[in-house]
């Protein structure tokens, strides 16, 4: 029988002691976990993978994966970190499984009226309205970026996620990354861009009654290995 690596406490993780419980199969700390980490894991396999389905279905896997396997955790790096790399490597894998059935070319850049994107004034039903459409105009607009693209953008614009930790994260170069955020601004135009400043970490939300059911999948998951 394996024994299980201890488990060392990370510089300032604040999930550790979640960790600690969920590696005793404790399914409030396991619920909490995945209520913590939904929202940054569906927008990192979303960076990977095109449509909200491929990405939730991803995710699962990711979970079930790390908690199946939460002993060997050994708490080096923080939680988030390590859950992070097995969300790239779960969406990097069914991106590898899916029929190439339709060639996603970002080379015609998507066009949006100037006066769509105003919004003077106070705030009103309408206004917001408008904003929710713009949300989702912009949520397309990134899903036409391609992956390598789409996921350094998001990690950066909505996760808030240095440059150098990017970069450390999916193994690349600090000026590759750099490059890759700069094409894709530009690919998402100026002034998308400008007005919706502040707004970006409203899309791909992963939150509520969602969040709820996947915690379900991943709990029955468990319970069937």
């Amino acid at each position: 029988m394996i024994r299980a690596r201890p488990l060392a406490k990370a510089q300032d993780d604040p999930d550790w002691q979640l960790v600690a419980a969920a590696r005793a199969r404790d399914e409030a700390a396991i619920r909490e976990l995945v209520r913590r980490m939904n929202p940054r894991l569906f927008r990192i396999a979303r960076g990977i993978l095109p449509s909200d389905a491929e990405a939730e279905e991803a995710v699962q896997e990711a979970y079930l994966a790390a908690f199946a396997h939460l002993d060997g955790f050994r708490g080096e790096a923080r939680f988030s970190t390590w859950i992070s790399r097995i969300t790239i490597n779960a969406a990097r894998m069914q991106a590898r499984r899916r029929r190439p059935d339709k060639d996603h070319s970002v080379s015609d850049e998507t066009s949006l009226q100037a006066d769509v994107l105003a919004f003077p004034g106070a705030e009103t039903a309408e206004t917001g309205a408008a904003r929710h459409q713009i949300r989702g105009l912009l949520e397309e607009a990134l899903s036409r970026l391609p992956p390598e693209l789409r996921l350094p953008f998001l990690l950066h614009e909505v996760e808030g996620q240095p440059i150098p930790s990017i970069a450390r994260e999916l193994g690349l170069n600090p000026i590759t990354v750099r490059t890759r955020l700069f094409r894709a601004r530009r690919r998402l135009r100026q002034a998308l861009e400008t007005r919706l400043r502040g707004g970006f970490d409203t899309v791909f939300p992963f939150d509520g009654a969602r969040c709820t059911r996947m915690a379900d999948r991943v709990i029955a998951g468990l319970r069937g290995r």
